[in-house]
């Protein structure tokens, strides 16, 4: 190691282990590198910092062996594909952050996850409260396997306005995952008619646009919500994959 230089006390030694050993053996550091901006974002630093402290990791990895110098870290020195993909890692894990600390999404509309879990938790009190579980879960995911790019979120957004305009009373209505949404609701004598109307208007949505018309058949289904609230958080967590 250059004199004038050491790892911060905060960085992930592990993602930096595995840059290092990638960029030595000659390979292709890429994945590497977008998982130690991630972390980096994980960890709290600025994109500013991260990428300092990638320069003089750099600048340290192109020193000759033996080198006892001082290290001169510059970020205009860091090769392109390095600086592009730390950086991508790093505002992926800030986009999806900035993503759960609103309380919808921008483009569809719909609740985000964080915020179901909130509404959860408050249902699971007033379930407690109560004495019974009134509320129920419907779910509605998309096969979006032969669709790519913006065509996803258009049928997303797509999917949001159907959502919507049948459940128009105050349901939850949050996304849970890049295809799947669900509704989280007071279940009633006009829930399976309300079901019914999703699926049928969905689809019609669906089948207008010609840039979503490979989007598989729509799945809509009624989920029950298990006993406890950490159960149903890891139900929709798997559900959302």
């Amino acid at each position: 190691m250059a004199a004038g230089w050491a790892f911060p006390a905060d960085w992930p030694l592990a993602e930096v282990d595995d840059v290092c050993r990638a960029l030595l053996d000659g390979d292709d550091a890429s994945t590497q590198l977008y998982r130690l901006g991630g972390a980096r974002a994980e960890a709290g630093a600025g994109l500013a910092e991260t990428l300092l402290d990638l320069a003089a990791l750099h600048a340290v990895l192109e020193e000759p062996p033996g080198s006892t110098g001082i290290v001169s870290a510059s970020v205009d020195g860091i090769p392109a594909p390095m600086l592009r993909s730390t950086a991508l890692g790093w505002g992926d894990v800030m986009t999806k952050r900035a993503a759960n600390c609103a309380a919808d999404n921008p483009l569809t509309g719909l609740a985000t996850p964080a915020y179901l879990r909130t509404r959860l938790r408050e249902v699971y009190a007033e379930a407690r409260a109560a004495g019974r579980l009134d509320h129920v879960l419907v779910l509605v995911a998309l096969d979006l396997t032969r669709t790519s790019g913006w065509s996803r979120v258009v049928a997303m957004t797509l999917l949001a306005d159907a959502l919507k305009e049948v459940f128009d009373s105050g349901e939850t209505v949050a996304s849970i995952g890049s295809s799947v949404a669900c509704v989280l609701l007071r279940r009633d004598r006009h829930l399976a008619r309300a079901v019914t109307n999703l699926r049928v208007l969905t689809a019609d949505r669906l089948a207008v646009d010609p840039h979503v018309a490979p989007t598989g058949p729509v799945e809509v289904w009624l989920e029950e919500l298990p006993p406890t609230c950490e159960d149903a958080v890891a139900l929709l967590s798997r559900l959302g994959r």
